[in-house]
């Protein structure tokens, strides 16, 4: 087998609620059966930016992958990196290229009219009509493109739509960011040569879930303060009741004899009463891992916190 000459994948897409900072302290908590191979399949159905994933990938003997999300979007992204790699790096080159040479406003200028232009292709209405597959993979390659290009230069690198699903983060003042990491999107397109990648619900997952396998959720967390509602990652709405039902579910792999692990926010950071994921979540391991809170328009609020971490093992 050819080996890569790439550099370790990392996560090509800034994703709100990112595990990269806290990739030292989860990987304490991996079971033991991931790390002396006896686990042959990872399983991750709300993958996001895929911290965890590139994570275990490049550490341990893992030899099956199959990542999914119900973020059209971001499932689409993946699949072209997986496929036409080579394309997408060409376009993002030419937008890179393009964006440099201008002056702050012309920069702000050009950051709306891509987000436009994305916004005005989400339906996907070209794709539907098409029986070009040349003209759909070329439509496929620019929209990723155009996705990066607006996490990588929006304000604070977030994704997040409105009730429309029309992107509607504002401009980033970035000075220099790096809209085309080719070396990066080669290894990340490598690792995906591997997995399997699908559009979809999280219980889609059950089937290929058995006790030699590993699934770790990572879904969208559940607001810790009134004001702390960032979990618009796509139209679908993920309230209390999809939490609950998220952990029935956890209930239902557990008894398969999967190693479950799961990440969501701590309740008991502003309300110590609110015991909301120890009664859903009763009866397995709860872990309180510190991180930092790196989305919020106000600085003297970006602090530590906690978050959690659940096991069933």
């Amino acid at each position: 087998m050819r080996r890569s000459t790439n550099p370790p994948a990392r996560p090509f897409l800034k994703w709100a609620g990112g595990k990269r900072q806290l990739l030292p302290q989860i990987d304490q908590f991996l079971p033991g059966a991931l790390k002396n191979g006896t686990i042959r399949r990872y399983v991750e159905p709300f993958i996001g930016s895929g911290a965890l994933f590139f994570h275990v990938v490049k550490s341990y003997p893992v030899q099956e992958l199959y990542i999914a999300d119900f973020n059209q979007e971001l499932i689409e992204a993946y699949r072209v990196v997986q496929q036409h790699v080579e394309e997408l790096i060409s376009v993002l080159r030419d937008l890179e290229a393009r964006y440099i040479l201008l002056e702050e406003e012309e920069r702000k200028a050009f950051f709306y009219e891509q987000r436009e232009q994305f916004n005005a292709r989400r339906t996907g209405a070209e794709k539907g009509t098409s029986s070009d597959l040349a003209a759909l993979q070329e439509a496929d390659v620019e929209r990723t493109a155009h996705l990066i290009f607006l996490n990588r230069t929006c304000y604070n690198g977030l994704y997040r739509v409105n009730a429309k699903g029309e992107f509607n983060v504002p401009f980033g003042r970035y000075k220099k960011p790096t809209i085309c990491d080719a070396a990066n999107l080669r290894a990340v397109a490598d690792v995906l040569q591997r997995t399997e990648i699908h559009f979809g619900h999280y219980r889609d997952c059950k089937k290929l879930v058995d006790k030699d396998s590993m699934v770790y959720f990572d879904p969208p967390y559940r607001p810790i303060s009134t004001t702390a509602h960032f979990t618009a990652y796509s139209q679908h709405v993920f309230d209390d009741k999809e939490q609950s039902d998220l952990a029935a579910f956890y209930r239902k792999l557990d008894a398969q004899g999967a190693r479950l692990l799961l990440s969501n926010s701590d309740p008991k950071n502003v309300d110590s009463a609110d015991d909301f994921f120890e009664v859903a979540y009763m009866g397995f391991h709860i872990e309180r891992v510190r991180a930092s809170r790196r989305i919020n328009s106000r600085r003297e609020r970006r602090g530590p916190i906690f978050e959690l971490l659940i096991l069933n093992y």
